[in-house]
Order: C-alpha cells, then structure tokens, then sequence
C-alpha cells in the first residue's frame, strides 16, 4: 500500500496548481490576496499532499482521496489490466501502470487515470499488426497523467478528445505518417489532467 500524498511535488505539479489557483480567481472563487498566499504556498510545497491541502475546497478538485492505495507497477512489464475480447483495459485510480516492451497491440485499447493515477504507453518495441489502433482516455484529475510513446512515422488523431476544464492533450507528429506507420485514434475525455504524445525515433 502507497500514500502518494507523501510523494516528492514535482515542478510540474506545482505548476498545474498555480494554474487551477489563477482559474479559481478568475471565476471569483478565490480573492487576488487569496491568489497571492496559496500561489507562495503552492511554490513552497515539498510533497503532493501539501499540494492537495492548497486546492482541497475548490470544486472540482476536493473529491475525498483513499489514504492509501495499490501502486499496479513499478519498472518493467506490468501485470496486465483485465481484458474484455480485444480491448487492453489500463486503469488505475491512484498508482502507476506502464505497459512496454514486447508486447503486441490490441485493435482497442483503454487508459484511464484517477486522482494521482498515471498511465504510460510505449509502442516502440511493440508488435503491432493493425495499421489503425482506438485509444479511449480518461483523466478526471489534475494530477492525472497519461504518456503515449509511439516509434516517429506513426501517426496519434487527437481530435475526438473531449478536453474540458484545464485537460490538454499534448501532441505534435515531427513528421507525416510513414507507409508502413500505424495510426492511433485518441477518443475520450479529458477534464484537468494530461495526455502526452512522445515520437521517439527507433533503431533497427
């Protein structure tokens, strides 16, 4: 069992709550001297769970966290998610999950992370025998995370991505789909948290 709020704040995290706090103020929910005091207090923060306190009574953001909870994986092959027929479920609440290495690519594939829930795809070394795969994501908290890592000449479609709120979907194809590329169709919801689109270039 892991109590991720007594997990080191990174730059980033620091960052989507200064954001959140400047959103609250600009909605009227939180005075400019509110702004000015959580803001220091977010910059100084050293753990999540401090960072979770700053935004705990804005709506949207104070939804009742588990104290602790699983960690699905750490490094290297992780215990796969259920499957239902040809969908690869990766789901996580609070925890990592990281599906890499040698594995082969369903047709239809869903990622979801909760509050503190981080999923990371890579399809570099995977086997893929679709030219088109689905990828349904869902992140309904600001510290959620989903990372998609594709070899360069593969394609990621983010334009069905719902983003709402503060959800962004980060991707930019460094170059067009390859002949021999496979598209990745994104789909889903995104309400606070991120989607993250990585091309790494792959040696033979």
């Amino acid at each position: 069992m892991t109590d991720h709020r007594k997990f080191r704040a990174s730059d980033q995290d620091r960052d989507k709550v200064a954001e959140i706090l400047r959103v609250a103020a600009g909605e009227g929910r939180i005075s400019l001297e509110e702004l000015t005091g959580r803001i220091d207090r977010a910059y100084a923060a050293r753990t999540l769970g401090e960072l979770d306190e700053i935004v705990s009574d804005l709506p949207g953001y104070g939804a009742p966290y588990p104290a602790a909870a699983p960690s699905p994986t750490s490094a290297g092959p992780p215990s796969r998610a259920p499957t239902e027929g040809d969908v690869l479920r990766l789901h996580t609440g609070s925890g990592r999950i990281v599906q890499a290495g040698r594995w082969t690519v369903p047709r239809h594939m869903s990622a979801e992370a909760g509050r503190w829930g981080r999923v990371r795809i890579d399809f570099t070394l995977a086997d893929c025998p679709h030219r088109e795969v689905l990828l349904d994501v869902e992140i309904t908290s600001w510290f959620g995370d989903i990372v998609v890592v594709v070899p360069r000449g593969w394609w990621v479609h983010d334009e069905e991505v719902v983003r709402r709120r503060m959800g962004a979907v980060h991707n930019r194809p460094p170059v067009p789909l390859a002949p021999d590329g496979v598209s990745v169709r994104l789909t889903g919801h995104v309400q606070t948290g991120d989607v993250w689109v990585r091309y790494r270039r792959t040696t033979a």
